[in-house]
């Protein structure tokens, strides 16, 4: 059961997020490391992130990512998927709670 649960948020995902400095794009690649891990990086509007920590329970995914700018910081991710839609939030320090969606590449 976990095994098909990582496959079904493994993929290419093209993604938003409501940053304070208007709606971010880019593409989340998940791969799988085994059934509770992943691997993988954004890359797009706020440049290429690797992700680290990356978990899954169930169809959520957890994952933490380094950003250089504008300012330093670690942002702590949480994506939901549901069939080919992802939704979720990114935790940005000061920069509060910011609106996460997106939707599976074809």
């Amino acid at each position: 059961m976990m095994k098909d649960s990582m496959s079904g948020v493994a993929g290419t995902w093209t993604c938003a997020i409501a940053t304070p400095m208007g709606t971010q794009k880019g593409v989340l690649e998940v791969t799988p490391i085994d059934a509770v891990r992943f691997v993988g990086r954004i890359y797009g509007e706020m440049g290429n992130l690797e992700i680290s920590g990356g978990c899954i329970s169930g169809t959520t995914l957890f994952w933490q990512m380094k950003l250089s700018k504008p300012l330093p910081m670690t942002l702590d991710c949480t994506a939901l998927i549901e069939g080919e839609v992802l939704s979720g939030h990114v935790k940005a320090g000061m920069f509060g709670t910011m609106a996460l969606t997106g939707s599976r590449r074809v």
